[in-house]
């Protein structure tokens, strides 16, 4: 935009920060708050169509709802005019918070790669966000690298609740006009298809995301979104250790269980897929097992759902007759029953539901008929307590204390950080509180840092690894100026995230060797041997020939190596005028005793 408009007459628009699909994001200025702002305005050519504006309006109504660290708040909503008189268009925009930092697209595109710890605590942040607003009726819907921001400070926030629908509408689909809504890379099996989805389906796309933190790549990859969906449901991607060998064998687990086909395989809830990431980057075991391998799932299915004249060619062959389609119909010859006994599969499937259905029935059991008392109370607040201090709280209100969730944390190890539900809330007697509690900061291991150029450089691979840069002393050293000499603690140290690391660096000061008396040649290659540049300077005198009669700077000063020392050489008879390096150089007076040689 080249000049400066204003929406609502109180937000200032400036620079555009990002586009999508179906709006563009701009830095804003809130005027009456005099706060920085990002504001979401919908895109011109789709605001006259109702369906645009419909999901563009929820999109503000789904975060508006949400109060949480981990998701971009919205602050406020509104219309306006845009475009002349002749071709004025209504747009709604959102105003959002600014947040200052760059989305793990970025990241992942600038090439570099992230620790296994640091993918996991970015994973454990937007899950965070995920747990909060499941809670609160919410499903993302559209979790990628793209809608999850990393600040400045290294915090999470999530974003773009563009295609979110509440969990109580439970006739949405993913499907629009016959297209899949949300990223195809990150698609769960059940959007693929078109079918209704639950928070699992969020698990299923943070599960995509970790795999990429971990790998640099995502768990499936093809020439056409159509591909790589018909992959989400029909294929099984290789655990990310196979793929990195750095990625710890240990998350194999946690990741493919994420990334199950089946909703029921997967964690069932954010807080249980939080709960196993923070056991991880604790170095705990985590708690799940790799879910068994699904032989295969119909192609007409994702044919289907997608609409690809190509997989509904392929639906009609006998990959579609081999497996069962979950219930969905498909196109295409009704598959043969085998002459033979069934496949033992199929009782281990059977089995399997029985055991679900079992389950579910002791638990409605328990909830209808007596699972507790009825009476409500109030949720004791334990936020800052310690464990045992909360079993107490919890035990005169007649509640008991659940999952314990480990978490690195600058506040003191064992004091817990959240709880849920939250302090306030009302809950039947006999129900359990869970809460996470401190396990003291992260340990991380000191990098190197001797031999970098600079302390700016050595600045930067700190806080790569979430520390800090402590006091930098200067050294006289031969080595150049600025680079790192040593460093406190030293290399390899595992110490508490946010440790300061002092280092010593080099300031290129030398002392300069003392060359008096000495002939030319000698005192020359005396002075460049330890750095420095030699300037000549005749003066006629009874000392023999060539003899160093003085030296500026004089010896066993300091100057900086690269710098020029300049020598007064003994003649018996100066006919021209002085020999140096600097024109202007000249020759005291007869009656100067210095012999140092000063320009003009």
């Amino acid at each position: 935009m080249s000049e400066t408009r204003r929406l609502g007459d109180r937000y200032e628009l400036g620079e555009p920060l990002g586009r999508g699909g179906m709006a563009e994001v701009l830095e804003g200025r809130d005027l009456r708050l005099g706060r920085r702002v990002a504001v979401k305005i919908l895109r011109p050519d789709l605001a006259k169509d109702p369906a645009f504006q419909s999901r563009f309006r929820r999109e503000a109504q789904s975060a508006a709802s949400l109060n949480h660290p981990n998701i971009v708040a919205v602050y406020d909503t509104g219309e306006d005019i845009l475009g002349d008189e002749s071709a004025s268009v209504v747009v709604p925009y959102i105003v959002m918070e600014y947040v200052d930092g760059q989305t793990l697209r970025q990241l992942l595109a600038s090439g570099r790669r992230l620790l296994p710890e640091r993918a996991l605590e970015i994973t454990a942040g937007v899950l965070a966000a995920l747990d909060y607003s499941h809670r609160h009726g919410i499903v993302h819907r559209d979790i990628k690298p793209a809608n999850v921001m990393l600040t400045r400070t290294g915090d999470v926030k999530v974003m773009d609740f563009g295609i979110a629908r509440a969990l109580a509408d439970a006739s949405a689909t993913m499907t629009a006009a016959s297209a899949v809504m949300g990223t195809a890379q990150y698609l769960s099996p059940e959007q693929a298809r078109g079918e209704v989805v639950d928070a699992r389906s969020d698990l299923y796309s943070t599960g995509c995301l970790l795999y990429e933190l971990l790998t640099g790549r995502p768990p499936f990859t093809g020439d056409s979104p159509v591909s790589v969906a018909y992959q989400h449901v029909s294929e099984n991607p290789l655990p990310p250790s196979q793929v990195d060998p750095a990625v710890p064998p240990a998350l194999d687990a946690l990741v493919m269980k994420s990334l199950a086909k089946s909703p029921d395989d997967r964690y069932q809830t954010a807080a249980d897929f939080r709960s196993d990431v923070e056991r991880a980057i604790a170095g705990m075991p985590v708690t799940t097992a790799i879910p068994p391998a699904v032989g295969g799932v119909a192609a007409g299915v994702a044919a289907g759902a997608l609409g690809g004249a190509a997989l509904g060619a392929a639906a009609a062959g006998d990959a579609t007759q081999r497996f069962p389609t979950a219930g969905i119909p498909v196109a295409g010859p009704p598959p043969v029953e085998p002459d033979s006994k069934r496949s033992p599969w199929v009782w281990v499937g059977i089995a399997a539901l029985i055991l679900i259905v079992a389950g579910s029935a002791l638990f409605l059991g328990r909830v209808l008929f007596g699972g507790s008392t009825g009476e409500q109370v109030t949720v004791p607040a334990l936020v800052g307590k310690t464990v045992q201090t909360a079993e107490q709280a919890l035990t005169a209100q007649g509640l008991t204390l659940g999952e314990q969730t480990p978490a690195a944390s600058d506040q003191p190890k064992g004091q817990i950080l959240t709880q849920n539900p939250a302090a306030g809330s009302q809950l039947a007697k006999g129900q359990s509180v869970s809460v996470s509690v401190s396990a003291g900061r992260a340990q991380v291991q000191v990098p190197t840092l001797t031999g970098l150029p600079s302390s700016d450089d050595a600045r930067v691979a700190l806080t790569e690894v979430q520390l800090v840069l402590g006091t930098v002393t200067q050294k006289d050293s031969d080595q150049p100026e600025g680079m790192v000499l040593s460093q406190s603690p030293t290399s390899g140290t595992t110490v508490n995230a946010g440790t300061k690391v002092n280092i010593t660096v080099s300031n290129g000061m030398v002392s300069v060797p003392n060359v008096v008396n000495q002939s030319e040649a000698q005192a020359q290659a005396t002075l460049q041997n330890a750095g420095f540049n030699v300037q000549v300077v005749d003066q006629q005198s009874s000392q023999p020939d060539g003899t160093v009669l003085a030296q500026s700077p004089v010896a066993n000063n300091k100057a900086k190596k690269g710098s020029t020392v300049t020598i007064t050489v003994a003649r018996s008879n100066v006919q021209s005028p002085p020999r140096a390096n600097d024109p202007q150089a000249v020759v005291p007076d007869n009656g100067s005793d210095s012999g140092v040689v000063t320009p003009e």
